[in-house]
């Protein structure tokens, strides 16, 4: 199993009600216990895999939830400039729980304006805006996981 895909779920089992998740699968076995303190903790003696079976089972569990945003989120393509998500990580809309979120849809960004955070094993990462327009769409909500290449925003 790759690391972005033990992130994932790492991730996944701090941010859920879940305190353990195990997966064993014929090249291995991964274990993720949540600590004390909120924090998981993973134990993961790993080989070389072929095609791990842990992500449809963790895509499983959240497709009922997404299936009732899908229709409403892809009628048709953005129309616009598409910002996308540089790495896996946890998706930010401020610098801190309590602050104003870098950008609301109308926001007019120039490029290099930063539109929001993305942490990704500890490391908060600035994501900047990388065409001057305005923000038309959110297209993901605060505090949720994003893959590699997942759109982000719609900036026209």
């Amino acid at each position: 199993m790759d690391l972005r895909k033990l992130k994932t779920l790492i991730d996944l089992v701090s941010e859920s009600n879940v305190s353990e998740l195990e997966i064993t699968e014929a090249e291995g076995k991964v274990r993720i216990v949540k600590g004390g303190t909120g924090a998981p903790m993973a134990y993961a003696p790993m080989m070389p895999q072929a095609m791990p079976m842990a992500m449809p089972a963790a895509s499983a569990a959240a497709a009922p939830a997404a299936a009732g945003s899908e229709p409403a989120a892809t009628p048709a393509a953005p129309a616009g400039h598409v910002v996308k998500s540089p790495m896996v990580g946890t998706f930010y809309r401020a610098a801190s729980p309590g602050a104003k979120p870098f950008v609301e849809v109308g926001t007019a960004v120039k490029e290099g304006d930063t539109i929001c955070i993305i942490e990704a094993m500890k490391i908060l990462n600035e994501i900047e805006a990388d065409k001057t327009g305005t923000v038309a769409q959110l297209l993901i909500e605060d505090g949720e996981a994003v893959e590699f290449g997942q759109p982000l925003f719609v900036i026209e």
